[in-house]
C-alpha cells in the first residue's frame, strides 16, 4: 500500500487543495492534526479514501491527497481510522 505524496504535487492539485483550505474555512488547527497524521506515515488504498477530523474530511486517492471536504458532506471510498 501506498503512502501519502508529501512532495512534488502537481502544480494544479496544489493549487485546487490550497482553495479548499480557503473556500472551506479549514483552521490552523485542524490543519496541525493533518500534518500530525501525516507525520505518522499512514499506509492508505491505491483506491479512493478519506479520513475524518473533528472539522474536515481528507479525501485522497492512492497516494494524493485529492479534496478537503466539511463534516456532513459525502465522501467517497474508504473510511481510514
Amino acid at each position: 500500500m501506498p503512502r501519502i505524496r508529501r512532495q512534488n504535487l502537481p502544480r494544479e492539485l496544489w493549487t485546487h487543495l490550497l482553495e479548499r483550505v480557503k473556500d472551506r474555512h479549514i483552521s490552523v488547527d485542524q490543519l496541525a492534526l493533518l500534518a500530525d497524521w501525516l507525520a505518522t506515515e499512514p499506509e492508505v488504498p491505491d483506491t479512493r479514501w478519506f479520513k475524518r477530523f473533528s472539522q474536515m474530511i481528507v479525501c485522497g486517492e492512492g497516494d494524493l491527497i485529492r479534496t478537503f471536504l466539511q463534516p456532513g458532506q459525502a465522501a467517497l471510498g474508504e473510511e481510514l481510522k
